[in-house]
């Protein structure tokens, strides 16, 4: 009789040996095992990966916004050193020569690098401008007659006597030039010109220029100053996200004014060159990502402001692309977005090689051994859970928490860069203590922890100002403040406990907190050592400085909740206590110092 005929998947079973038919069921188990704990943890790397890529993106357009706002601050700062609010404007220039002289000096002492160069025109056609070569050296433009071209002469120091004249072949007339008359018309105090090309060094520039009035307050001159725009793409190149990310600062209309990769300008003839607008750049990833800027501010204008924002677009090319993007703040008086675009497989690239690995383990722990894959299986997932556990702290905001790195692949080589980056966000570059995002992060931490935990043990806050960096810097030279600032972060490290966060605030200040004191006298008494450690000579300074040259520092102090309740009110009380404890400890006939001075 023959055997009846079916389906063949009905006849398989017959067809296989018996080991083979036990075998089957577990092979096909482990493979959709494979294949879910796969998706699962493609899912939750790709998760791990958009929460801190977000968070990265957002802490580096931070960064570029926070630099540009310092670059583009000193040039007001060099204004108000060359003409003081509410100061007239001078009735003869030869009569008050010496006293612009040494007010334009020291308005180019400032910020040398990038504001060097002051000048102040007035509407008889008069012109006075320093440039700045050097520490010492400088170049006084002047005309004091209402027509005529301009006498140059060369300045050794601020008294220097005016020495090599020389008159210009062409007229220079301060009238017709644009900053004089962008800041006549312009009914503000304060104005920029339009960024323009230096046809010479073939770098953007902006103008900031200050109206003058005479004694009844009428516009009778212009001081002004220039902002060579060359540093804002050096920061944008040194900036460290990915292979392929692009960072750039724009005008709302879209012409750069810096970008990380590609060019900002284009030759359109011989020795004639033109901004270039980043929709029309030859890189495709900065016109994608100023064209989707640009989609998100027609359509919510209102709601960006300087907060960094983030969100995603597709290229040309349908791949995904990870955006963030700020407004420059508007007391500035400079309308310029700042855009960083990141390609989401630049993030993905270590977990996609981690996906692929776990399939190859996988395979092979089927044909070798089941249990050889579950445990490679098993490392991945617990490896790719730390990561989300990390990314999660991330985006809760706790940045002093890095995961733990267990491997040395590529699934340890994205948890190191995790870890690395986080670092970086928390560490000063010069002297390695926190910075200023860390400590503002601790701090409140510290007062949650207290309003949480009731703790009867108080903290403390220390506001410390170095008080002769600036000397230092310009007698010795940057190199010597540089490692003044290490020193003395480390004088600080030492003298404070275990526990203790020690920061970099800004420039030549630290913050200090004290994770807890038993009262007002312990902070009192941990001042006085930090300040007894201070007072001591710098070996930064041996060699190069007299002996007797102290760079010292001034100490303020805060306790919670006694002198503030939030961390901002604790600063500004330890900032005011240090300047106040300045004022104590200074001879009875010293000047009166600002909170700021050196």
């Amino acid at each position: 009789m023959a055997e009846p005929r079916g389906p063949a998947w009905r006849a398989l079973p017959r067809r296989l040996s018996l080991r083979s038919l036990l075998t089957l069921p577990y092979v096909v188990l482990i493979l959709a095992l494979v294949l879910l704990v796969g998706g699962l943890s493609w899912r939750a790397g790709r998760d791990t990966v958009d929460t801190l890529s977000a968070q990265l993106i957002s802490e580096a357009v931070s960064r570029i916004t926070l630099s540009l706002e310092r670059h583009v601050g000193g040039a007001d700062t060099a204004l108000e050193a060359a003409f003081p609010t509410g100061l007239s404007a001078p009735e003869s220039l030869t009569g008050e020569l010496q006293a612009l002289r040494t007010r334009f000096w020291l308005a180019t002492s400032v910020h040398r690098d990038p504001n060097n160069y002051v000048y102040y025109g007035d509407r008889q056609g008069h012109f006075l401008g320093l440039w700045r070569f050097s520490e010492q050296e400088a170049e006084l433009r002047l005309r004091t007659q209402g027509s005529g071209p301009r006498t140059l002469y060369r300045v050794s120091g601020i008294h220097g006597e005016l020495r090599s004249p020389v008159v210009e072949d062409k007229v220079f007339e301060p009238r017709e030039r644009p900053w004089f008359q962008t800041a006549i018309a312009n009914p503000a105090p304060l104005s920029w010109t339009p960024v323009y090309i230096d046809f010479k060094t073939l770098d953007l520039i902006v103008t900031r220029t200050r109206r003058v009035g005479n004694d009844v307050g009428e516009p009778e001159g212009v001081a002004a100053t220039d902002l060579p725009l060359k540093q804002v793409n050096a920061l944008l190149q040194r900036l460290a996200l990915t292979e392929h990310a692009a960072a750039m600062v724009v005008e709302a209309d879209g012409q750069l004014i810096g970008v990380s990769r590609g060019a900002h300008m284009k030759t359109v003839g011989p020795g004639t060159h033109e901004r270039l607008n980043a929709a029309q750049s030859p890189d495709a990833l900065v016109a994608a990502a100023f064209s989707a800027v640009r989609e998100r501010l027609a359509v919510g204008a209102e709601t960006v402001g300087t907060a960094p924002r983030t969100d995603s677009f597709k290229d040309a090319d349908g791949r995904n692309v990870q955006l963030g993007y700020a407004h420059l703040d508007p007391a500035l008086g400079l309308d310029w977005l700042v855009i960083v675009a990141v390609p989401q497989a630049d993030f993905l690239a270590g977990v996609q090689r981690n996906f692929v690995q776990a399939t190859v383990l996988a395979g092979v722990g089927v044909v070798f051994a089941l249990g050889l894959g579950w445990a490679v299986l098993g490392v991945v997932t617990r490896e790719l859970r730390e990561l989300a556990d990390a990314a999660r702290r991330v985006g809760d905001g706790v940045l002093d928490e890095p995961p733990e790195v267990h491997r040395t692949d590529e699934l340890g080589d994205l948890a190191r860069s995790f870890a690395d980056m986080q670092r970086r966000l928390l560490t000063d570059h010069l002297t390695g203590l926190s910075n200023r995002g860390a400590i503002l992060r601790r701090i409140e931490d510290r007062v949650l922890q207290q309003r949480r935990r009731g703790d009867r043990w108080p903290f403390a806050v220390m506001f410390v100002d170095l008080a002769r960096i600036k000397e230092v810097n310009k007698r010795f030279g940057h190199a010597v403040g540089d490692a003044v600032l290490k020193e003395a972060g480390q004088r600080l490290r030492a003298g404070v406990r275990i526990g203790d966060v020690v920061a970099r605030y800004a420039g030549d200040e630290f913050v200090l907190l004290l994770e807890s004191v038993e009262d007002r006298a312990d902070a009192e008494a941990a001042r006085s050592h930090l300040e007894a450690a201070m007072r001591a000579p710098m070996e930064a300074l041996a060699g190069v400085a007299p002996a007797d040259f102290i760079v010292g520092a001034s100490f303020g102090i805060a306790l919670y909740p006694d002198d503030g309740q939030d961390t901002e009110g604790l600063l500004r009380h330890a900032d005011a206590d240090m300047y106040a404890r300045r004022q104590q400890l200074l001879p009875p006939d010293a000047p009166l110092m600002r909170p700021d001075a050196d």
